[in-house]
């Protein structure tokens, strides 16, 4: 592979469309659209231009983008589609399956290019239909500071991968220094508390009893379920998250770890970019950030410690109220020509999966692109995440108890693994 090319295996992680045409004209129509993420420049930039793209093959037709922060959008929904009213597009998450359910967004089977796509970015059909397009893929990463690794005596393994015991060290004297081990919050979302657990989890049942465990097929109480819990536990007891884990902020989460006060590792999604990579004014890295990536800790007598997840992000429905879904249709085209892919790509700098081919990539963070691609090198997926893949009870339970209560340090092993069987087992 060439320097600074995206291989066609980096493809098969990356997620992005194709543009319809044929659509009939329009005179002075809206389009309104709501969306998340106004703190990323980049996909600012990106769903702008593909707005741009709409009003310019269809004369008369505008695209109005709303931009919301993610709890203040959820609650403008929940007041609006029950109404039969709100935006024509709006962003969501592949685990807010509550609008399919309620009957409040279209199926995007026949109104979507899904020939550049890759079949796995369709995600799992419900109710035998697609009713989400998704705009980025991610894999969960660990992401750390070189200099003060360094700084503490430590030297990150070839592989890139700690050892349980290792990792464990690491977090100790990380909190001697005075430093923050792991930049971590949870106070608006309700997944980020569970990154340390969930991978060790998925290194030591591997895929297909991991993959049983979340939906509550396989005991929390299961023996290797809590060799791992009572390890995590281990690394929370010696001080890993900050004093303010309950309240910390996803976003706040960013700045802690590239700016102020610092940490030394944050355990996040690849699109960690979408604000890391943003202006330092507006909450970015700073250029000089001396940033890393580790894969989570190698966990002993573990059935897969090259396995990873990797997962579908942000994406967009269509409002089942609209009443004009053909250009709602070519704004989400507009987003998923393979063009526009390889722009998201080069300026989001965040996995996606659409068939683009090769790419050439020589932006300002080509390296850290080429580190990215490094980390996937002979791994194995889970695709999904807890949110996702787990519904009702057992998704409450889920954030409440390990990606809140658990890592906190506000109960035991014991009493997190009850808790989850009541939400979730299902005993044979």
């Amino acid at each position: 592979m060439k320097p600074g090319t995206v291989s066609a295996v980096a493809n098969a992680l990356i997620v992005i469309l194709g543009l319809s045409s044929g659509l009939p004209a329009h005179a002075d129509v809206t389009i309104n659209v709501w969306s998340h993420e106004a703190d990323e420049p980049a996909k600012v930039a990106f769903r702008e231009l593909a707005a741009q793209t709409v009003e310019h093959a269809h004369p008369g037709t505008h695209v109005k983008i709303t931009w919301y922060e993610k709890s203040a959008m959820d609650a403008a929904l929940r007041t609006a589609l029950p109404a039969g009213q709100g935006p024509d597009v709006f962003y969501l998450e592949p685990d807010q399956t509550d609008y399919i359910a309620s009957g409040y967004i279209l199926p995007l089977d026949s109104l979507i290019n899904w020939n550049e796509i890759q079949p796995w970015a369709r995600g799992p059909l419900v109710q035998g239909k697609t009713w989400m397009l998704p705009q980025e893929a991610f894999t969960n990463e660990i992401y750390y500071n070189k200099d003060l690794l360094k700084k503490l005596g430590f030297t990150l393994p070839v592989n890139g991968q700690f050892t349980q015991e290792q990792f464990l060290e690491l977090v100790k004297k990380s909190r001697a220094a005075g430093i923050t081990p792991i930049a971590e919050g949870v106070g608006d979302r309700p997944f980020p508390g569970a990154y340390l657990t969930g991978e060790s989890l998925l290194h030591k049942l591997g895929i297909s009893d991991y993959g049983k465990l979340l939906p509550g097929q396989i005991s929390f109480h299961d023996p290797r379920v809590i060799a791992v819990m009572n390890w995590v536990k281990q690394v929370i007891d010696a001080g890993a998250y900050p004093k303010n884990f309950m309240t910390l902020k996803l976003g706040e989460s960013h700045s802690y770890f590239y700016q102020r006060p610092g940490a030394l590792m944050f355990p996040v999604s690849s699109w960690f970019t979408g604000r890391a990579f943003a202006p330092v004014g507006k909450g970015g890295m700073p250029a000089q950030f001396p940033l890393g990536l580790m894969q989570f800790p190698a966990i002993e007598n573990a059935a897969c410690n090259e396995c990873k997840t990797s997962g579908i992000g942000a994406s967009f429905a269509i409002n089942a109220a609209t009443k004009h879904k053909d250009l709602a249709a070519a704004f989400l085209n507009a987003m998923s020509t393979p063009k526009m892919g390889q722009r998201w790509i080069k300026t989001v700098y965040l996995q996606t999966a659409v068939r683009t081919g090769d790419v050439q990539f020589n932006g300002p963070y080509a390296s850290y692109f080429a580190e990215l691609l490094e980390r996937q090198k002979g791994e194995k997926y889970f695709m999904g995440m807890p949110v996702v893949d787990t519904q009702g009870q057992c998704r409450d339970a889920w954030a409440q108890v390990m990606n809140a209560a658990f890592p906190g340090g506000l109960i035991t092993v014991d009493k997190s693994a009850t808790l989850m069987d009541q939400a979730c087992y299902h005993k044979n």
